[in-house]
């Protein structure tokens, strides 16, 4: 069985998303700095909901996914139970 088991129709979103126009460190930043830039971007994307879903789902600990920071993923994990 394989490890990875995400489909194609799963990353859909991906083809519409605004962060493809972005660099990766626009969303990865470095330790300390501001995350206001991507996380507005994120607002704006269709593509927001299904990206969050995915950080969720694969526990995605780095960056700004779906408009939240790492802590603010972890939180939401959390408070889901």
């Amino acid at each position: 069985m394989p490890i990875n088991t995400t489909t194609r129709q799963e990353l859909s979103w991906q083809e519409t998303a605004l962060c493809a126009q972005a660099g990766p460190e626009f969303f990865f930043p470095a330790p300390g700095s501001s995350t206001r830039e991507a996380k507005q971007l994120c607002g704006a994307c269709e593509g927001r909901v299904p990206c969050l879903q995915y950080a969720l789902a694969h526990d995605e600990r780095f960056g700004v996914w779906g408009g939240l920071s790492e802590k603010e993923r972890y939180r939401l994990k959390r408070s889901q139970g």
